[in-house]
């Protein structure tokens, strides 16, 4: 699921391997100040507008990643524009009076002609923009991306079209049983944060919001000192930060100070429920508890729990549902978010199964833990797998810069290393502790997917939520 998929970037924290040295720092760089260096990262800031630049060479490959991450997404948004800093990505690429298809010199024209992948995508807290290409082509992708900082196109006629593609997206997305759950019981978890709404928006606001709000986010949070620029790879480390500065040093600072989100969700006091009954085959589970933001000292030991309850044929819920023919999986996610979000755990059912007999299960579990706690031996298995998806998320530039990219959004880009480093920590203990203060029915939001028969060809497929 969509929302799930930036917990999941976290729980692979990519660690430097013995490949890569310390980071470049500190480096006779004018126009910069040296922040710190931690592990293989060096961080330093441009002093004309703030801008935040993070490198990481590599020499393992002849390529560089490129990557400019906004610290603007969903979370950023109200009633009316839910969905916009989704549709203002995808107008970021309809060009700008200097980089632009009439004149050939596009990003997908550029890329194209270099070789190169590029791409970009929103989530709650953020938004980024990223290449990876040959490392003599460097420049030339920085002048495109710089430009569009400040000096995009944003015009009806793009928007229009533009709005057609994503609303498909969020077509795609109402067909899928376990997104479609997922986006009600957020819904019902968050009442106040705008957590509440997806990324991908209303369909209503996706299809009438107008260019001039677009323009607003634009000119509100597409600025130098809300953002960071990532660059990892085979890269000469003062050169690429000359480069940085000749695109983006003539920016200033926001003219105003960048909107910061402050309302806070109140305190849930009792158990929420919804359910989805649309066309389908089979059922789902939900249940999801509200748990504190990524860069809290219990997020390591919420990802121990996580493992435990739902990661692989060792886990309790496979033992306890799918090896007895109840589920055909459940998995169990941490948000790993700038703000508190959820702890969540979905069930997919097998043919006939029952949904109160696996939400029975489900808690059951998760209260067997609360009361009794998990053993040494556990824990180490966690710990061990979550080893062992770090160093399968060591594979090339583009999968740091994805791992850096969540973690810079969740405020923190240091969680890089962090977070493994505090995973090693981890006893029984600690896994009790946050299983019994975060895992509160009290604080929970349970869902159910119940799939409706099909109509015949004519008719119209059953659809309703109840809340």
């Amino acid at each position: 699921m969509k929302r799930m998929l930036a917990a999941l970037l976290l729980i692979s924290p990519v660690l430097a391997s013995p490949a890569r040295s310390a980071g470049p720092g500190p480096l006779d760089a004018p126009g910069f100040t040296y922040v710190r260096t931690v592990g293989s990262v060096s961080e330093y800031r441009l002093d004309s507008n703030g801008l935040t630049v993070l490198l990481m060479p590599d020499r393992s490959a002849p390529v560089v990643a490129f990557m400019v991450t906004y610290r603007v997404g969903s979370r950023n948004e109200v009633t009316g524009t839910t969905g916009a800093t989704h549709l203002l990505e995808h107008l970021m690429f309809k060009g700008s009076p200097e980089f632009n298809r009439e004149k050939g010199t596009n990003v997908d024209q550029f890329m194209e002609t270099v070789g190169g992948t590029y791409n970009a995508t929103t989530w709650l807290d953020r938004t980024n923009y990223y290449a990876v290409m040959g490392r003599d082509h460097l420049e030339g992708y920085v002048a495109i991306e710089a430009d569009r900082m400040r000096n995009l196109w944003l015009r009806d006629e793009d928007r229009k079209p533009e709005m057609t593609v994503v609303r498909n997206e969020f077509e795609i997305g109402e067909n899928d049983p376990r997104e479609t759950l997922d986006k009600e019981i957020w819904a019902a978890a968050f009442q106040a944060h705008p957590y509440s709404h997806s990324t991908i928006g209303w369909r209503s606001d996706i299809e009438n919001v107008p260019i001039e709000k677009l323009r607003e986010f634009y000119d509100t949070f597409y600025w130098p000192d809300n953002s960071t620029v990532t660059i990892i790879g085979d890269f000469d480390p003062v050169k690429a930060l000359a480069i940085v500065r000749k695109h983006y040093g003539g920016y200033t600072r926001a003219p105003k100070a960048i909107p910061q989100v402050y309302t806070v969700e109140p305190e849930q006091t009792g158990p929420r429920r919804v359910t989805v009954r649309r066309a389908g085959e089979l059922g789902v589970v939900g249940v999801a508890y509200k748990t504190p933001d990524a860069r809290h000292a219990d997020q390591a030991a919420l990802q121990v729990l996580a493992m435990i309850l739902g990661s692989g044929k060792t886990s309790r819920f496979y033992r306890a549902l799918t090896d007895q023919n109840l589920t055909l999986g459940v998995d169990a996610d941490v948000g790993t978010f700038h703000d508190p979000s959820l702890f969540q755990v979905y069930a997919s059912l097998a043919p006939g199964a029952d949904h109160a007999q696996v939400e029975k299960i489900l808690v059951e579990e998760i209260d067997r833990i609360r009361r009794d706690g998990v053993t040494d031996a556990e824990v180490a298995m966690a710990q061990s797998k979550y080893a062992a998806a770090t160093a399968y998320g060591r594979d090339g530039a583009f999968a740091i810069a994805s791992i850096l990219n969540e973690a810079i959004a969740a405020g923190d880009w240091t969680l890089y290393y962090r977070m493994e480093e505090a995973v090693r920590r981890v006893t029984a203990a600690d896994v009790k502790r946050v299983a019994d203060t975060y895992l509160d029915l009290d604080k929970s939001t349970t869902g159910w997917f119940v799939p409706l028969p099909a109509k015949p060809a004519g008719g119209e497929a059953g659809a309703a939520t109840e809340r």
